[in-house]
């Protein structure tokens, strides 16, 4: 899995899970349809207008990555914060520090939480706010954040177990059937094998 995609800056520190799902919308079960209130109370007035200040409703801004604030998803462990990012189109975040809570809620639903130096950050704001259409790469095969235009690039860190279930789509039940049928097909083939030597 490589992505090439431009970015959306969110400089504030300490955004909490309240902040990028509100409580009142966690009434749903159903992951899809959280993105319309992703960061509700940020991205509209009390007259329920947008707010044309908040990055979200700035269409320079744009793409598949968030890059925010140190300290990004702390607070309620709720999953509904990840499900939001992911529905609204996020899939990566990058930050200089994740709450671990969030963070392992990601992983499960496909978002990359992407942990930098706190100076390669200040850079990426820097590089995005110079050119809001810049392209940031976000290499998992080599665990590489990339953005070519300004030569920077940084390694990032993500479990081996992780990693593979991005690169192949499993979520943990997933891979856990995927090791299923394996040894399903281990058994089968143990089992041809024995029947051809005529020891069974």
């Amino acid at each position: 899995m490589t992505l090439l995609s431009k970015a959306v800056p969110l400089p504030n520190q300490n955004v909490d899970t309240d902040q990028i799902i509100p409580a009142r919308f966690l009434k749903a079960t159903d992951r899809l349809g959280f993105g319309e209130n992703l960061f509700r109370d940020w991205r509209y007035n009390s007259d329920l207008f947008p707010n044309k200040s908040f990055v979200l409703n700035n269409p320079d801004y744009s793409g598949k990555i968030l890059v925010a604030g140190e300290n990004f998803g702390c607070g309620s462990s709720r999953e509904h914060a990840a499900w939001a990012l992911f529905d609204y189109g996020f899939r990566v975040i990058v930050s200089s520090f994740f709450a671990d809570i969030f963070k392992s809620n990601a992983l499960n639903n496909f978002l990359l939480p992407v942990t930098v130096s706190e100076l390669f950050l200040q850079d990426l704001f820097y590089a995005i706010e110079e050119k809001s259409d810049v392209r940031i790469e976000i290499d998992l095969p080599n665990q590489l954040i990339r953005v070519p235009s300004h030569k920077m690039m940084e390694e990032f860190e993500i479990s081996t177990y992780k990693k593979m279930c991005l690169m192949e789509g499993f979520d943990d039940v997933g891979y856990l059937l995927s090791l299923q049928r394996k040894l399903k097909q281990f058994e089968a083939k143990r089992t041809n094998d024995y029947s051809l030597t005529g020891r069974v």
